[in-house]
C-alpha cells in the first residue's frame, strides 16, 4: 500500500513542481515498469513465452496511467488518491451489480455514502480540487477499476503485468509524439518518473500479487482503504500540503461506505 500511495506522491512531487511534462512521465513510467517486470521474469522462468494480446488490458492500464499523470497536474496527493480509490471500488462494485451479485439496504446505504463523499469533495467551493484534474482522476480509477476487473482470472498475474506494460509502450510513444511541443523533462523528473514506474509500479504491483495468494478478495480491498490516507499523510510530511476539512470529511464518507459494503459482501460469502 505504501508502493500505491508512493505513486501518487511522486507524479504529485514532479508534476507540481514543473519537473516533468505528464506525456513524458507517463512514458519514462511505463518504460521503466515494463524493464523491471521483465527483469523479474527473466529472474523467475525466463522470457520470450508467448501470450495472448488483450488490447482490453493494454488500453485500460494505459489509459489509467496517462489520466493519472495529467490529473495531478492539479491534485494535491492525497485528494488525487481519494478520488482515485473512490472510482476503482464504485467501478468494481457496479460491475458486481451489472454481474447479478444482490446487494443488502445496507450495502446500498454504503454505496450511496461513498458517491456522496466523492461528490461533496469536488462540489464547488473555495477548497475544492480543480474540477479537471479531478474529471481526470476519476477517469484513471474507472480504468484501474476495469483493469483490475480484467485481471481477476489469469493465470499468472506478474506475467500478465509485464506484457501489458510491454504493450503500453507504442501506446505511450505516440501521443509523445503528440504532444512533443510540450516536451519538458529535468533529471530530478525524469528520475522521479523511473522510482514511479521501476520501484512504486514494478516491484510493487509484484509484492502485492505476492501477497493476494494469502489475502481473500474482500480483505485485500479492505486493506487498499489505507491508501489515500498514507498518501494523504505523505503529502503533507514530504510537500507541505494542506489538509483541509473539506478532504477530511470527504475522506471518512467514503472511506466508511466503502468498508460497509466490503464488509456485508463478506458477511454474505460466509
Amino acid at each position: 500500500m505504501i508502493a500505491f500511495a508512493a505513486n501518487s506522491l511522486l507524479c504529485r512531487m514532479a508534476l507540481g513542481g514543473g519537473l516533468i511534462d505528464p506525456t513524458s512521465f507517463t512514458a519514462i513510467r511505463i518504460c521503466s515498469g515494463a524493464l523491471i517486470l521483465v527483469l523479474l521474469l527473466s529472474f523467475r522462468r525466463g522470457v520470450g513465452e508467448k501470450n495472448p494480446l488483450d488490447w482490453r488490458a493494454t488500453a485500460a492500464l494505459f489509459g489509467y496511467m496517462i489520466f493519472f499523470s495529467f490529473a495531478y497536474l492539479s491534485l494535491a496527493a492525497g485528494t488525487g488518491a481519494l478520488i482515485l480509490f473512490g472510482s476503482v471500488q464504485l467501478t468494481m462494485f457496479l460491475s458486481a451489480l451489472r454481474s447479478g451479485e444482490r446487494f443488502p439496504a445496507l450495502s446500498w446505504i454504503g454505496l450511496g455514502l461513498a458517491f456522496a463523499g466523492l461528490v461533496y469533495l469536488v462540489s464547488p467551493g473555495v477548497t475544492a480540487p480543480n474540477f479537471t484534474g479531478a474529471a481526470l482522476m476519476c477517469a484513471a480509477g474507472i480504468c484501474w477499476g476495469i483493469y483490475s476487473l480484467l485481471g481477476r482470472h489469469v493465470s499468472d498475474p506478474l506475467q500478465s503485468t509485464a506484457r501489458n506494460f510491454l504493450y503500453s509502450v507504442p501506446l505511450v510513444l505516440g501521443i509523445s509524439l503528440v504532444f512533443l511541443s510540450n516536451l519538458d523533462i529535468t533529471v530530478r523528473g525524469a528520475a522521479l518518473a523511473v522510482a514511479s514506474g521501476a520501484l512504486a509500479s514494478g516491484l510493487g504491483y509484484a509484492i502485492w500479487y505476492t501477497a493476494l495468494a494469502g489475502l481473500t478478495a474482500t480483505r485485500a480491498a479492505t486493506i487498499q482503504l489505507s491508501v489515500p490516507a498514507i498518501a494523504a499523510f505523505g503529502g503533507v510530511l514530504l510537500l507541505s500540503e494542506t489538509v483541509t476539512l473539506r478532504l477530511v470529511l470527504a475522506s471518512l464518507a467514503t472511506l466508511c461506505g466503502v468498508a460497509i459494503v466490503l464488509a456485508q459482501r463478506a458477511a454474505q460469502t460466509k
